[in-house]
């Protein structure tokens, strides 16, 4: 499986002088844990909800004047678009991190995260199992119905 058939596309991207504030506006207005930070469509970092949380509200920084560049995480550890899903595995289990941008070449086009791998992970089980829960279900639990209850 390609991560192109996983990942969200397309990214929630913010400029590095944006501030944390607006970040975090962005994140809440998009349904999205993290931001990429990128000037001029190049990758600069990511921000995500949990670095606003340690890096600027526990600091007691103010959200209006902290701009992105200076709380983001950088370098980014990235995938490329037409990798496999093993590739992801390894990347999110190397740099213990949740949320990998994806690159075609140098150009952004989406964010994969660990949510959307144990989604499908967790689709792909019920798929696997659908039909040995329905035969299970078709026939009674040992026991039921043959005297001993």
């Amino acid at each position: 499986m390609k991560i192109s058939e996983l990942m969200n596309s397309p990214p929630v991207v913010v400029a590095s002088g944006t501030s944390a504030r607006e970040a975090a506006v962005r994140m809440d207005v998009n349904g999205v844990g993290a931001v990429l930070v990128a000037d001029d469509g190049a990758l600069r970092g990511i921000v995500t909800d949990r670095d606003l949380a340690v890096r600027v509200i526990a600091h007691g920084r103010d959200p209006e004047r902290t701009a992105v560049r200076e709380v983001m995480s950088a370098p980014v550890t990235t995938l490329d678009v037409n990798e496999g899903i093993d590739a992801a595995y390894r990347r999110f289990r190397r740099a213990a991190i949740r949320r990998l941008p994806v690159l075609d070449g140098s150009r952004l086009v989406g964010v994969l995260s660990l949510d959307d791998v144990l989604m499908d992970l967790f689709q792909r089980m019920a798929d696997l199992l659908g039909p040995v829960a329905w035969s299970v279900l078709r026939e009674p639990p040992a026991g039921v119905g043959c005297g001993y209850d």
